[in-house]
Protein backbone atom coordinates (compact mmCIF):
# COMPACT_ATOMS: atom_id res chain seq x y z
CA UNK A 1 0.00 0.00 0.00
CA UNK A 2 1.26 3.61 -0.69
CA UNK A 3 2.76 5.03 2.69
CA UNK A 4 0.69 8.43 1.86
CA UNK A 5 -2.37 6.46 1.80
CA UNK A 6 -1.29 4.96 4.97
CA UNK A 7 -0.96 8.23 6.51
CA UNK A 8 -4.14 9.50 5.33
CA UNK A 9 -5.92 6.59 6.89
CA UNK A 10 -4.15 7.16 10.27
CA UNK A 11 -5.58 10.24 10.16
CA UNK A 12 -9.15 9.73 9.32
CA UNK A 13 -9.45 6.47 11.57
CA UNK A 14 -7.83 9.21 14.54
CA UNK A 15 -10.68 11.51 13.89
CA UNK A 16 -13.46 8.84 13.69
CA UNK A 17 -12.43 7.59 16.94
CA UNK A 18 -10.85 10.52 18.80
CA UNK A 19 -7.57 8.67 19.95
CA UNK A 20 -4.75 7.39 18.23
CA UNK A 21 -4.79 3.63 20.85
CA UNK A 22 -8.40 3.05 19.02
CA UNK A 23 -7.56 4.21 15.91
CA UNK A 24 -4.09 1.79 16.35
CA UNK A 25 -6.21 -0.97 17.31
CA UNK A 26 -8.68 -0.46 13.99
CA UNK A 27 -5.85 -0.64 11.72
CA UNK A 28 -3.52 -3.36 13.28
CA UNK A 29 -0.85 -1.07 13.90
CA UNK A 30 0.62 0.12 17.07
CA UNK A 31 -0.45 3.47 19.20
CA UNK A 32 3.53 4.84 18.27
CA UNK A 33 3.37 3.68 14.32
CA UNK A 34 -0.29 5.92 14.43
CA UNK A 35 1.16 8.94 16.38
CA UNK A 36 4.38 8.80 14.02
CA UNK A 37 2.79 8.99 10.53
CA UNK A 38 0.48 11.63 11.71
CA UNK A 39 3.74 13.53 13.04
CA UNK A 40 5.00 12.69 9.58
CA UNK A 41 1.75 14.31 8.26
CA UNK A 42 1.46 17.52 9.52
CA UNK A 43 5.88 18.13 9.15
CA UNK A 44 5.16 17.24 5.26
CA UNK A 45 2.36 19.79 5.46
CA UNK A 46 3.65 22.31 7.65
CA UNK A 47 0.74 22.47 10.14
CA UNK A 48 -0.72 20.84 12.98
CA UNK A 49 -4.40 18.74 12.23
CA UNK A 50 -4.85 17.24 15.51
CA UNK A 51 -4.65 18.04 19.12
CA UNK A 52 -3.81 16.06 21.70
CA UNK A 53 -4.61 15.93 25.32
CA UNK A 54 -5.73 13.44 28.16
CA UNK A 55 -9.05 13.28 26.29
CA UNK A 56 -7.63 11.86 23.39
CA UNK A 57 -7.03 14.10 20.12
CA UNK A 58 -9.26 16.53 18.09
CA UNK A 59 -9.04 18.06 15.28
CA UNK A 60 -7.66 21.98 14.84
CA UNK A 61 -9.18 24.31 12.24
CA UNK A 62 -6.65 23.37 9.25
CA UNK A 63 -7.28 19.62 10.11
CA UNK A 64 -10.75 20.02 9.76
CA UNK A 65 -10.33 21.85 6.14
CA UNK A 66 -8.35 19.19 5.12
CA UNK A 67 -10.43 16.67 6.30
CA UNK A 68 -12.67 15.84 3.13
CA UNK A 69 -9.86 15.80 0.85
CA UNK A 70 -8.14 13.20 2.92
CA UNK A 71 -11.88 10.82 2.80
CA UNK A 72 -11.82 11.53 -0.87
CA UNK A 73 -8.15 10.25 -1.67
CA UNK A 74 -8.83 7.55 0.46
CA UNK A 75 -12.70 6.72 -0.99
CA UNK A 76 -10.95 6.60 -4.25
CA UNK A 77 -8.36 4.12 -3.58
CA UNK A 78 -10.56 2.32 -1.88
CA UNK A 79 -12.53 1.91 -5.20
CA UNK A 80 -8.86 1.44 -7.47
CA UNK A 81 -8.30 -1.18 -4.98
CA UNK A 82 -11.60 -2.63 -5.66
CA UNK A 83 -11.18 -2.69 -9.42
CA UNK A 84 -7.55 -4.50 -9.25
CA UNK A 85 -9.24 -7.39 -6.86
CA UNK A 86 -11.92 -7.90 -8.75
CA UNK A 87 -9.57 -8.33 -12.57
CA UNK A 88 -7.67 -10.67 -10.06
CA UNK A 89 -10.22 -12.47 -9.44
CA UNK A 90 -11.32 -11.78 -13.14
CA UNK A 91 -14.87 -11.05 -11.61
CA UNK A 92 -15.23 -8.45 -14.66
CA UNK A 93 -13.50 -7.19 -17.61
CA UNK A 94 -13.71 -7.40 -21.28
CA UNK A 95 -11.62 -8.74 -24.32
CA UNK A 96 -11.56 -7.77 -27.39
CA UNK A 97 -11.32 -9.69 -30.24
CA UNK A 98 -10.46 -9.53 -33.88
CA UNK A 99 -11.31 -12.36 -35.93
CA UNK A 100 -13.00 -13.33 -39.70
CA UNK A 101 -15.70 -15.01 -40.01
CA UNK A 102 -15.07 -18.69 -40.35
CA UNK A 103 -13.02 -18.05 -36.66
CA UNK A 104 -16.16 -16.13 -35.38
CA UNK A 105 -18.69 -19.19 -36.30
CA UNK A 106 -16.79 -22.55 -35.62
CA UNK A 107 -13.82 -21.27 -33.02
CA UNK A 108 -14.66 -18.37 -31.04
CA UNK A 109 -18.20 -20.25 -29.99
CA UNK A 110 -17.04 -23.34 -28.00
CA UNK A 111 -13.69 -21.34 -26.85
CA UNK A 112 -15.92 -18.37 -25.30
CA UNK A 113 -18.51 -21.47 -24.05
CA UNK A 114 -15.37 -23.04 -22.12
CA UNK A 115 -13.88 -19.59 -20.87
CA UNK A 116 -17.13 -18.54 -19.53
CA UNK A 117 -17.79 -21.73 -17.57
CA UNK A 118 -15.20 -20.60 -15.45
CA UNK A 119 -15.30 -16.80 -16.24
CA UNK A 120 -19.11 -15.76 -16.44
CA UNK A 121 -18.40 -12.00 -15.68
CA UNK A 122 -16.25 -11.29 -18.49
CA UNK A 123 -17.65 -9.65 -21.51
CA UNK A 124 -16.45 -10.24 -25.19
CA UNK A 125 -16.12 -7.67 -27.99
CA UNK A 126 -15.76 -9.11 -31.13
CA UNK A 127 -14.91 -7.03 -34.62
CA UNK A 128 -15.07 -8.63 -37.88
CA UNK A 129 -12.19 -7.52 -41.04
CA UNK A 130 -9.74 -8.91 -43.38
CA UNK A 131 -6.35 -9.95 -42.02
CA UNK A 132 -4.79 -6.41 -42.72
CA UNK A 133 -7.60 -4.56 -40.66
CA UNK A 134 -7.30 -6.67 -37.93
CA UNK A 135 -3.44 -6.77 -37.44
CA UNK A 136 -3.95 -2.95 -37.89
CA UNK A 137 -6.46 -2.88 -34.62
CA UNK A 138 -4.26 -5.03 -32.63
CA UNK A 139 -1.36 -2.51 -33.30
CA UNK A 140 -3.31 0.29 -32.80
CA UNK A 141 -4.58 -0.79 -29.69
CA UNK A 142 -8.38 -1.14 -31.12
CA UNK A 143 -8.56 -4.49 -30.06
CA UNK A 144 -6.72 -6.75 -27.30
CA UNK A 145 -5.51 -9.93 -29.86
CA UNK A 146 -6.25 -11.47 -33.22
CA UNK A 147 -7.23 -14.09 -35.21
CA UNK A 148 -4.85 -13.70 -38.48
CA UNK A 149 -3.33 -15.35 -41.47
CA UNK A 150 -0.09 -15.91 -40.26
CA UNK A 151 3.07 -14.49 -40.66
CA UNK A 152 2.03 -11.32 -40.03
CA UNK A 153 3.18 -8.03 -41.31
CA UNK A 154 4.19 -6.36 -38.34
CA UNK A 155 7.28 -8.94 -36.80
CA UNK A 156 6.94 -7.33 -33.50
CA UNK A 157 3.63 -9.02 -33.12
CA UNK A 158 3.48 -11.85 -30.62
CA UNK A 159 1.89 -15.14 -32.34
CA UNK A 160 1.00 -18.33 -31.40
CA UNK A 161 0.57 -20.54 -34.06
CA UNK A 162 -3.30 -22.52 -34.08
CA UNK A 163 -3.67 -24.72 -37.22
CA UNK A 164 -2.84 -25.35 -41.06
CA UNK A 165 -6.35 -24.84 -42.51
CA UNK A 166 -6.50 -26.65 -46.14
CA UNK A 167 -7.55 -24.28 -49.03
CA UNK A 168 -10.42 -26.69 -50.63
CA UNK A 169 -11.62 -26.35 -54.34
CA UNK A 170 -15.10 -25.38 -54.34
CA UNK A 171 -17.43 -26.70 -57.42
CA UNK A 172 -21.00 -26.92 -58.20
CA UNK A 173 -22.52 -30.25 -57.96
CA UNK A 174 -22.76 -30.73 -61.38
CA UNK A 175 -19.18 -30.17 -62.42
CA UNK A 176 -17.55 -32.19 -64.87
CA UNK A 177 -14.61 -33.37 -61.90
CA UNK A 178 -17.69 -34.17 -59.44
CA UNK A 179 -16.40 -37.72 -58.84
CA UNK A 180 -12.70 -36.85 -58.81
CA UNK A 181 -10.73 -37.61 -55.55
CA UNK A 182 -8.68 -34.22 -55.59
CA UNK A 183 -9.37 -31.46 -57.74
CA UNK A 184 -6.56 -30.39 -60.43
CA UNK A 185 -5.06 -27.24 -59.41
CA UNK A 186 -4.76 -26.47 -63.25
CA UNK A 187 -8.55 -26.80 -63.51
CA UNK A 188 -9.16 -23.87 -61.81
CA UNK A 189 -8.39 -21.34 -65.03
CA UNK A 190 -10.71 -23.59 -67.10
CA UNK A 191 -14.33 -21.99 -65.54
CA UNK A 192 -15.24 -18.82 -64.18
CA UNK A 193 -13.40 -17.69 -60.67
CA UNK A 194 -14.54 -16.52 -58.06
CA UNK A 195 -12.54 -14.66 -55.86
CA UNK A 196 -12.78 -14.54 -51.68
CA UNK A 197 -10.79 -10.78 -51.75
CA UNK A 198 -10.62 -7.75 -49.69
CA UNK A 199 -7.70 -5.20 -51.36
CA UNK A 200 -4.94 -7.48 -51.52
CA UNK A 201 -6.23 -10.24 -48.92
CA UNK A 202 -6.68 -13.49 -50.42
CA UNK A 203 -5.86 -16.94 -49.79
CA UNK A 204 -5.88 -18.44 -53.19
CA UNK A 205 -3.13 -15.56 -54.70
CA UNK A 206 -0.12 -17.81 -53.33
CA UNK A 207 -1.94 -20.60 -55.11
CA UNK A 208 -1.85 -19.13 -58.53
CA UNK A 209 1.71 -17.57 -57.81
CA UNK A 210 3.11 -20.61 -57.19
CA UNK A 211 1.71 -22.40 -59.71
CA UNK A 212 1.96 -20.11 -62.91
CA UNK A 213 -1.75 -19.77 -63.03
CA UNK A 214 -3.93 -16.84 -64.46
CA UNK A 215 -7.84 -17.19 -63.39
CA UNK A 216 -10.81 -15.99 -65.11
CA UNK A 217 -11.63 -13.67 -62.02
CA UNK A 218 -15.48 -13.60 -62.97
CA UNK A 219 -16.58 -12.29 -59.29
CA UNK A 220 -14.67 -10.44 -56.77
CA UNK A 221 -15.94 -10.41 -52.92
CA UNK A 222 -14.74 -10.42 -49.46
CA UNK A 223 -18.19 -12.75 -47.98
CA UNK A 224 -17.40 -16.14 -48.06
CA UNK A 225 -20.83 -17.37 -47.85
CA UNK A 226 -21.91 -15.33 -51.05
CA UNK A 227 -19.28 -17.20 -52.74
CA UNK A 228 -20.78 -20.46 -51.78
CA UNK A 229 -24.00 -19.24 -53.47
CA UNK A 230 -22.87 -18.22 -56.27
CA UNK A 231 -20.85 -21.39 -56.93
CA UNK A 232 -24.14 -23.52 -55.96
CA UNK A 233 -26.32 -21.08 -58.88
CA UNK A 234 -23.38 -22.31 -61.42
CA UNK A 235 -21.57 -18.61 -61.67
CA UNK A 236 -18.12 -20.29 -61.35
CA UNK A 237 -15.38 -22.02 -58.75
CA UNK A 238 -13.61 -21.20 -56.21
CA UNK A 239 -10.96 -21.94 -53.51
CA UNK A 240 -11.96 -21.36 -50.02
CA UNK A 241 -10.94 -22.51 -46.48
CA UNK A 242 -11.66 -25.88 -44.95
CA UNK A 243 -12.98 -24.02 -41.98
CA UNK A 244 -15.58 -21.89 -43.37
CA UNK A 245 -17.30 -25.02 -45.32
CA UNK A 246 -18.46 -26.61 -41.93
CA UNK A 247 -22.21 -26.86 -41.42
CA UNK A 248 -22.64 -25.29 -45.25
CA UNK A 249 -26.39 -24.82 -46.02
CA UNK A 250 -25.47 -25.09 -49.32
CA UNK A 251 -25.07 -28.06 -52.32
CA UNK A 252 -21.68 -28.07 -53.60
CA UNK A 253 -19.01 -29.78 -53.48
CA UNK A 254 -15.37 -29.26 -51.78
CA UNK A 255 -12.31 -30.93 -52.80
CA UNK A 256 -8.80 -31.40 -51.62
CA UNK A 257 -6.21 -29.54 -54.33
CA UNK A 258 -3.44 -32.29 -56.03
CA UNK A 259 -1.38 -29.63 -54.51
CA UNK A 260 -1.49 -29.32 -50.85
CA UNK A 261 -2.27 -25.85 -49.92
CA UNK A 262 -3.04 -23.87 -46.73
CA UNK A 263 -3.33 -21.28 -44.65
CA UNK A 264 -1.60 -20.71 -41.33
CA UNK A 265 -3.98 -19.84 -38.65
CA UNK A 266 -2.92 -18.17 -35.64
CA UNK A 267 -3.49 -15.59 -32.79
CA UNK A 268 -1.69 -12.46 -32.55
CA UNK A 269 -1.20 -10.14 -29.69
CA UNK A 270 1.11 -7.19 -29.53
CA UNK A 271 2.74 -8.52 -25.70
CA UNK A 272 1.63 -11.45 -23.53
CA UNK A 273 3.97 -9.86 -20.52
CA UNK A 274 1.34 -6.61 -21.26
CA UNK A 275 -1.83 -8.02 -21.91
CA UNK A 276 -4.10 -8.26 -19.02
CA UNK A 277 -4.89 -11.10 -17.02
CA UNK A 278 -8.29 -11.64 -18.43
CA UNK A 279 -6.61 -12.22 -21.99
CA UNK A 280 -3.75 -14.19 -20.47
CA UNK A 281 -6.68 -16.69 -19.31
CA UNK A 282 -8.31 -16.78 -22.70
CA UNK A 283 -5.10 -17.54 -24.64
CA UNK A 284 -5.28 -20.77 -22.51
CA UNK A 285 -8.73 -21.94 -23.80
CA UNK A 286 -7.84 -21.69 -27.43
CA UNK A 287 -7.16 -25.21 -26.83
CA UNK A 288 -11.20 -25.87 -26.87
CA UNK A 289 -11.74 -24.16 -30.44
Amino acid sequence: MDVNIQKYQAFLKAVEYGSFTKAAEALSYSQSGISRMIGDLEQEWNMILLERGRGGVRLTSDGLRLLPYAQNVCAEYKKLQMQVDELHGLQSGLIRIGTFSSVATHWLPNIIQQFQKDFPNIDFELLLGDYAEIENWIVSGRVDCGFLRLPTINPELETIFLEADPLMAVIPEHHPLADCKKFPVQELVSAPFLLLSRGANSDATDIFSNCGLNPKVHIMTWDDYAIMSMVEKGLGISVLPQLILQRIPYHILTKELDVPAYRRVGLALRSKKTASLAVKRFLEYLQYR
